[in-house]
């Protein structure tokens, strides 16, 4: 009986060949699955025949994009999610979503085999194994630009001979991923970090240097979900689309990092995420107003977790999950309006207004009408203070 082997498919170089190269090696049919999930530039149509060009015997395209949006991308929001404080995991995000569909085609189709493009270099690979591990621990996985050593340049020389549809070419040799969340681009020159990226690799942002009219937006969000942009109700999906397009038309979200990679090597790195950046900048200034000062103190710890996680392709953990919960319940009281700037690079905040706000005018202003007690200060200081004296003395004995 002949393997049926299911392939994450992207349309780029390393899935294209792998193919052919699955089909020849292990004598299987390929069942080819993209998943739209925003990434834009090219027709789904066009990838899915790719695939059958390639030589698929099936290929699914899945339109991901609303589901992206609401159940990986706001989770990532509310989390304050940017690995190493920089990273929006744009990538990361999507490999949970790509492993479900996966499995999904694996049961539909009779697959016993999976496949990715990942090399033995990358964060995906572990991100790919470590979901399909807790969804479908019984399918075999076979990678391979990891598992049969492809080096990039005999990839395309295997794609110019079989006269593959694709574009990546000795030429043009970034390797580029995206969707709704942001866009990833490395390799090729930019593996020289003195070397620094030209415009000609953005695509998602335009230069932030260039002159134009700063635009100014009203964010609304509903418990930490984003649900209105300059007061239209609109889906996560759609406020994140919008924003791509209006804070990219500024430059923002441009990040420029070399990063800690899971396999315990660094790599250089260059992102640009506008509507991520905007919208975690957004819901950390909503989060300063409405959430309150220890359970803040503690989120940001748990952010920098989550982020971890996800980084590290842990996305259907228990600890994952359990992180899940509380940063749930700190999204109680995460309801109001920020207002930001859009311009020079920058996502500026200039206004924030909440129903649920622990702000009180009158306890912070300085002003007539204040009704903070300063009599009470002198004591709470001298007793905070205290603990710090006695060491001081006891400090002073010793010396």
């Amino acid at each position: 009986m002949t393997e049926r082997v299911v392939l994450a498919f992207s349309g780029g170089l390393d899935t294209s060949v792998a193919i052919p190269f699955l089909a020849e090696k292990m004598n299987a049919e390929v069942i080819a699955v993209a998943l739209d999930l925003g990434q834009g530039g090219e027709d789904m149509e066009a990838i899915r025949r790719r695939a059958l060009d390639c030589g698929a015997a099936e290929s699914v395209v899945v339109d991901a994009r609303e589901e992206f949006a609401a159940g990986f991308c706001v989770p990532a929001l509310q989390a304050n999610a940017l690995y190493m404080d920089r990273y929006p995991l744009l990538s990361a995000l999507s490999r949970p979503l790509i492993v479900k569909h996966l499995v999904d085609a694996a049961e539909r189709f009779g697959g016993t085999i999976v496949s990715h493009g990942c090399t033995g270099k990358g964060n995906d690979q572990v991100r790919f194994e470590a979901g399909l591990a807790a969804l479908a621990p019984d399918l075999k996985v076979v990678a391979p630009a990891r598992d049969f050593a492809w080096t990039r340049d005999k990839a395309i020389e295997f794609a110019e001979s079989r006269g593959l549809p694709i574009e990546t070419t000795k030429k043009n040799p970034f390797s580029i991923d995206q969707n709704l969340w942001g866009r990833a681009i490395e390799t090729g020159f930019l593996e020289d970090i003195w070397n620094a990226p030209g415009e000609d690799v953005y695509a998602y942002t335009a230069d932030p240097a260039a002159p134009r009219e700063p635009d100014e937006v009203v964010i609304t969000f509903d418990q930490g979900v984003p649900v209105r942009l300059d007061g239209r109700v609109l889906s996560p999906y759609q406020i994140i689309e919008e924003l791509n397009g209006r804070a990219g038309a500024h430059g923002v979200g441009r990040v420029d990092m070399v990063e800690d990679r899971l396999v315990g090597i660094k790599s250089r790195e260059v992102y640009e995420a506008p509507a991520a950046i905007t919208l975690i900048t957004a819901h950390r200034e909503l989060e300063s107003v409405t959430v309150e000062r220890d359970l803040a103190r503690f989120k940001r710890g748990v952010d920098q977790r989550w982020s971890e996680l996800v980084y590290d392709g842990l996305w259907y953990s228990p600890l994952k999950r359990g992180l899940d919960a509380f940063i749930a319940e700190t999204q109680r009281y995460v309801s109001g309006d920020i207002r930001m700037t859009l311009h020079g690079g920058r996502a500026t905040v200039t206004g924030r207004r909440s129903e649920q706000s622990l702000y009180d005018f009158s306890l912070a202003t300085y002003d007539t009408g204040d009704r903070f007690d300063q009599s009470l200060a002198k004591g709470f200081v001298q007793l905070f203070s205290l603990p710090s004296k006695i060491a001081a003395a006891r400090d002073a004995k010793q010396g």
